[in-house]
């Protein structure tokens, strides 16, 4: 077999919030080892680990913001969340939901703890990804793709467990996301004893964040809750066996291998592009979006 290896094991960032609503650990780039070329195509993951939040008359999150140039993926395992955007897309998402924004030449949005979840408050954890957009499409129309739990393809793993299946494909099967460029991305359920194999090219990005558990990776590398197994640009084919019952969020993809120029909420190539996307949100080229 040809191994995939992994490089590192990152442990979880003290955490910050974003916001009001959201509790997270910054992997991707905040970690050294995690920048955004080495992590090419995703370019930022923010983590909120299992979290409880108190009842609010209001509901918690973050107000009117804009975006161009990448897509915003936010998977849902604890809590529901509300999302809107200047281009018309919106909804809520919960547990098993994902919410797949493409920003592309630019929105605003804003989300926000979905209303009556608030009220009573509970547990929250959730994934925010940003996955780059190449040179072509950062330009392109904006959309919005809402991928209810039910559209996922469930896949058997080798033993005591399943693949759910959101992004790319596993083993012949395909998920319910259309993304620009290959791009897998699928949780694997794991009871105690199960196991799951996974085969990539090569050159693919690839990580696994575990949600719930700890696991081996190759039978060798222990990786317990919260923290995220980075596999080298080589090799194709690891496993993972789940030492008690687990979520692993796997990602993999192509990297884009085009200049990152990155400022604040606008991920572009190269700094006139970022200076007009600066100009543009100021002329109110994104749309409009009630706070």
């Amino acid at each position: 077999m040809n191994t995939k290896n992994v490089s590192a094991v990152i442990a979880p960032a003290s955490p910050h919030f974003v916001g009001d609503g959201f509790r997270v650990h910054n992997f991707i780039p905040g970690n050294p080892q995690l920048h955004m070329q080495r992590m090419d195509p995703f370019i930022m993951l923010d983590y909120n680990s299992k979290y409880t939040f108190p009842a609010a008359p209001e509901p918690r999150g973050v107000g009117v913001h804009p975006h161009r140039g990448f897509e915003t993926v936010t998977i849902a395992y604890k809590g529901r969340v509300e999302h809107h955007d200047s281009a018309g897309g919106g909804g809520v998402i919960g547990e098993g939901d994902v919410q797949w924004m493409t920003a592309a030449s630019g929105v605003l949005h804003k989300e926000h703890h979905e209303k009556e979840w608030a009220k009573t408050g509970g547990e929250f954890q959730m994934v925010q990804l940003w996955v780059n957009l190449p040179a072509k499409d950062k330009m392109s129309v904006p959309k919005y793709q809402a991928i209810e739990n039910a559209q996922m393809l469930r896949v058997d793993a080798d033993r005591n467990g399943y693949i759910e299946l959101i992004a790319g494909d596993y083993k012949g099967q395909k998920g319910p996301a259309s993304t620009f460029t290959p791009i897998h991305m699928m949780n694997a359920k794991l009871g105690k004893g199960g196991r799951a194999s996974f085969e990539f090219p090569p050159n693919y990005t690839t990580l696994a964040l575990v949600i719930e558990g700890d696991i081996l990776v190759n039978q060798a590398d222990k990786v317990a809750a919260d923290h995220l197994a980075l596999f080298d640009n080589k090799g194709s084919a690891f496993t993972i066996e789940a030492t008690e019952e687990a979520v692993v969020l796997i990602l993999s993809g192509l990297p884009i291998a085009e200049p990152i120029f990155a400022h604040g909420p606008f991920v572009m190539n190269n700094r006139d592009e970022i200076v007009q996307a600066f100009e543009d949100y100021n002329n109110g080229k994104f749309g409009y979006l009630e706070d």
